[in-house]
């Protein structure tokens, strides 16, 4: 079974954080220009938070705040749940099914090393199934009984 270790590695281009001081528009050009749907709330090198489209769009736009005078850290998810390289993704979709989130931030010693989407897990477990079917048909095929 595949890690959040092997789901990063399949990710490309920087990491994408605000600090809890910056307005939520920052917060909200930065996820447009990187085409991503939460960003991390990075405070001196560490992790205190993670802001997503939908806090943005219930916690600044329905109450009428302006996004330009608002700072990150008034609508951030403070000490969000996080995981290690080495968690298994099966886990990791557990755990963002039953809590109800979309995004995981990664931890290797106290550092942000990533975020992993549930696109990021569905797609490696997915890409894992595959290859157990291909092995399962290599042995039905060949090395089967009768084969």
């Amino acid at each position: 079974m595949s890690t959040v270790k092997d789901a990063l590695a399949q990710k490309s281009g920087p990491l994408v954080h605000v600090r809890s001081r910056d307005m939520v528009v920052e917060a909200l050009q930065k996820m447009r220009d990187s085409r991503v749907r939460s960003v991390l709330v990075v405070d001196d090198d560490v992790l205190v938070g993670i802001v997503t489209q939908g806090d943005c769009a219930i916690k600044v736009l329905l109450p009428g705040l302006d996004a330009k005078q608002t700072q990150v850290g008034q609508v951030m998810t403070a000490n969000p749940v996080t995981v290690r390289p080495d968690h298994r993704l099966d886990s990791c979709m557990a755990m963002m099914s039953q809590r109800g989130f979309r995004h995981l931030p990664v931890l290797n010693a106290g550092k942000v090393v990533g975020v992993i989407s549930i696109g990021d897990v569905v797609k490696n477990i997915i890409r894992d199934l595959e290859h157990n079917v291909d092995d399962l048909m290599g042995y039905i095929m060949k090395d089967g009984p009768g084969g």
